[in-house]
């Protein structure tokens, strides 16, 4: 087959020109035929037929030579000659090769029997000229007959791609609308030249030319092909500020989007010219300077100009800077009766005399919001008035709530979700359409969606509905991998490397199922288990399933044993208010303790673990109370969660305890880059009708549950030389103090940085174990660490590093200075 550069070159020279012509001088409207007394006509030639290998449009960019005279559009509706209305007894259908007779048929509004006018088969004209099917139709009354003359429009064979390399064939396929076995039309072929176009100028080629050309084939195919002329890549040269007194140009090109371009920044496109950037420039200058007291900040100009090398722009902002104000008297008014307007004013999170920050106007109208929500208005409309004292230099705000108008869910729309199921999402929201719009329901089920953690981000915005009382929720999600590959890594203080490997899967299909088949295998555990949790269990909000599984924990070198544990467990939970969740469960393991025997007799383990070798099989009934008031399940920045977890073990089986565990965190948020957030846990475990606690089923701290110490580096310890193994034990409490911090490294590289001290203890194991046994020691003394942790969210992965400085401890615990922990996750 002949390729498409050989035909296109064959005819280049013979047709390019009388192309462009044919395009600018297309005939469009009347034409008769016949002779003596022309029967009465109307035909709609748009455009001529493109020769092979030629132009089908003028190229697009800045070199386009102006607007093209013809194209796939509107059909001609004028008529030469006046036209009687005509009784159609038969319409005949021409020129059609590939569509169907019947097809043309159907899209005409005209049938055998019909009377037509001028305006009639005008409305058919353009009736036909909609599909995007003809190139040309031309209609015609002959006596009670209606011929349809058609000229097909084209179907493409194929889209190529020629001159591109910046921007890769794939990315332009996905960019355009045409595609092979679509039909070729000359307004959808210029729309997508400005797609093209528009994509170069967002990589800051603002000089690229892209001129569509097609070749034609038999059968009334065509080959489309985009010649691209990329040009060069232009940057910026300079950011410049005039008229900036408070902040120097350094910390300004901090605010702005447009960075200026340098050899090592790889990594952005931000330091490519973009002129829609600029106008997002000034937004970004006028929030900073508001937020800094600024009211009557403005960018009196923005000006970008490009350097003799044509390769470069110097940017320009000119700005008044003005006065620096603080906040007046705040004033909340309402005419709602069931709102009081005193206690709105209370839940203002700005107070008279503070610095002036538009932002806190947001947040102020945003609580307000909130507050008229909760006592029952949905439908309120807040408005804040300004009153700007330029003598003190204060802003008196009064915020007008009123009544807003009623307005309604029409429909909810759900994008982004390529793989989680639109049911999985609706099910979460707290609307449905026909609700009445509520904010807060629209704050909650965003929360809710989050939570999933199936998603990266999750946006709710309204679009304007079909009439002004109807909203349209779009729900935007941007989906996460739902499968994780983890690595574990840890550094010792006795130079010991501890690996962990281990595989998961859920959001199962995008069901929101969660099964997982895991294996894991490492220096410490083994583990294979089966998991199934139904989220919506029977239709209802109910969560259900199961777990069955193996684990086998090696001890031999922190406490001298192995554990070995095969079990089973049901799973129901189901929510108890909005922000209340409660999961019950059963659940029935064989455990087993293994000793060497040897190295019992020989002395070389501790009696007291010597003691718990045997096999033991536990029965218990469970439960954990959730309670979580955080603004954001994933990152939050103020709010607090509680969780209470509770096992009754000793119906049926031979061991009977009752183990509690209580975890809290609370949250700050001074600014989105410094959070601190404050943990506390504390467990205990404790036996009933004589039984004591088995050592399996005490508690062990260290590595990522106490950093700083290794795992099982603290609490109760038989301190013989020999051997200096952990018992674990039956009550700890750790606390734990994280603050994050801003590490000035550019967002994209994704790390973020935190400091922490972990404190707490590890103790209290039952008195009959240790009797007798003076190298047990059981002080539960207080210990401390503190250290920095780094956070990657790396290529292959997140990757956590954490260096840590131990501050207290006991003369027997084991210590580390260094973890390392990573995961890989999967769709």
């Amino acid at each position: 087959m002949m390729s498409i550069s050989r035909v296109r070159r064959s005819f280049l020279l013979s047709s390019a020109i009388l192309f462009a012509g044919a395009l600018a001088f297309a005939p469009q409207g009347m034409a008769q035929t016949g002779g003596g007394a022309p029967p009465p006509s109307i035909s709609g030639d748009q455009s001529t037929s493109p020769s092979p290998s030629t132009p089908a449009a003028p190229a697009a960019g800045p070199a386009a030579s102006g607007p093209i005279a013809t194209g796939q559009g509107a059909a001609p509706t004028s008529v030469a000659t006046p036209i009687q209305s005509s009784l159609v007894r038969r319409i005949v259908i021409e020129g059609n090769e590939r569509i169907e007779t019947a097809t043309i048929q159907s899209y005409l509004p005209i049938a055998p029997g019909d009377t037509v006018d001028a305006a009639r088969l005008d409305l058919a004209l353009k009736t036909l000229y909609r599909t995007d099917l003809f190139s040309d139709v031309r209609l015609d009354i002959q006596g009670d007959q209606l011929l349809v003359r058609v000229v097909e429009n084209p179907i493409i064979n194929q889209v190529v791609f020629e001159g591109n390399s910046a921007l890769s064939s794939d990315k332009l396929r996905d960019e355009v609308s045409v595609h092979p076995r679509s039909i070729f039309t000359r307004s959808h072929v210029l729309e997508d030249v400005q797609r093209i176009v528009e994509l170069y100028r967002r990589s800051g080629r603002i000089s690229a030319v892209v001129t569509p050309k097609i070749v034609e084939l038999p059968q009334k195919r065509v080959d489309l092909v985009f010649e691209i002329s990329e040009g060069p890549k232009t940057g910026v040269l300079r950011v410049n500020f005039l008229g900036n007194k408070a902040f120097g140009d350094n910390a300004l090109r901090d605010v702005v989007v447009t960075k200026e371009s340098a050899w090592y920044k790889f990594f952005t496109s931000n330091d490519n010219f973009d002129p829609d950037r600029i106008e997002y420039d000034r937004e970004q200058l006028r929030k900073f300077y508001t937020n800094k007291g600024y009211y009557d900040f403005r960018v009196i100009s923005s000006v970008a100009e490009l350097t003799p090398s044509q390769r470069s722009f110097a940017m320009t902002y000119t700005m008044d800077e003005g006065a620096k104000y603080k906040f007046g008297k705040l004033t909340v008014k309402t005419d709602l009766k069931k709102l009081n307007a005193s206690i709105l004013q209370i839940l203002l999170p700005i107070k008279e005399g503070q610095l002036y920050r538009s932002d806190r106007i947001e947040a102020a109208v945003d609580s307000l919001t909130f507050a008229a929500g909760a006592s029952g208005f949905a439908f309120v409309d807040i408005r804040p008035r300004y009153t700007a004292n330029r003598e003190k230099h204060t802003i008196d705000v009064v915020f007008e709530v009123k009544e807003g108008p009623r307005v309604y869910v029409e429909r909810i729309d759900i994008v982004g979700n390529t793989q989680t199921l639109d049911p999985v999402i609706r099910q979460e929201l707290r609307l449905a359409e026909g609700d009445a719009y509520n904010r807060v329901l629209v704050d909650r089920s965003k929360t809710e969606l989050k939570r999933l953690g199936f998603f990266k981000t999750v946006d709710i915005t309204q679009v304007a509905g079909s009439a002004p009382d109807k909203t349209i929720l779009q729900v935007k999600v941007q989906e996460q991998p739902t499968g994780e590959l983890s690595l574990g890594a840890g550094y010792s203080s006795v130079d010991k490397l501890l690996l962990d490997v281990g595989v998961s899967q859920k959001n199962f299909r995008g069901t929101g199922t969660d099964v997982r088949v895991r294996a894991s295998v490492g220096s410490l555990r083994q583990q294979v288990d089966f998991s199934y949790t139904e989220p919506r269990f029977a239709g209802r909000d109910l969560r259900a399933g199961f777990d069955v599984g193996y684990y086998r924990y090696d001890y031999t070198d922190t406490s001298g044993f192995n554990t070995a544990s095969t079990f089973a467990s049901l799973r129901a939970g189901f929510p108890l208010n909005v922000n209340t969740f409660l999961d019950t469960r059963y659940s029935i393991h064989s455990d087993s303790v293994t000793v060497s025997d040897s190295s019992c007799a020989a002395g070389l383990i501790s009696i007291v673990i010597c003691d718990q070798r045997g096999d033991s099989l536990a029965s218990s009934v469970g439960y954990t109370l959730f309670l979580d008031k955080r603004n954001d399940p994933i990152h939050p920045t103020r709010g607090f969660y509680a969780k209470l977890s509770q096992d009754f073990a000793g119906l049926g089986g031979d061991v009977k305890y009752l183990k509690s565990e209580l975890t809290a965190a609370t949250y700050w948020g001074f600014t989105p880059e410094w959070v601190l957030s404050v943990t506390g846990a504390s467990g205990y475990i404790g036996g009933w009708g004589g039984d004591n606690i088995r050592i399996n089923d005490r508690f062990f701290k260290g590595g990522d549950t106490f950093r700083g110490f290794q795992i099982a580096g603290i609490g109760p310890r038989d301190t013989n030389p020999s051997f200096e193994e952990a018992l674990g034990g039956n009550l700890y409490a750790i606390g734990t103090a994280e603050v994050s911090l801003p590490n000035h490294l550019p967002e994209q590289y994704g790390i973020r940085t935190a400091l922490f001290t972990d404190f707490g203890t590890l103790g209290l194991v039952d008195k009959d174990v240790k009797a007798g046994q003076p190298t047990v020691k059981d002080d539960l003394g207080m210990r401390a660490s503190a250290g920095l942790s780094v956070f990657w969210t790396s290529p292959l992965g997140p990757i956590r590093l954490d260096f840590s400085q131990v501050l207290a401890k006991e003369t027997y615990d084991k210590t580390e200075s260094f973890r390392f922990s990573t995961s890989t996750q999967f769709q």
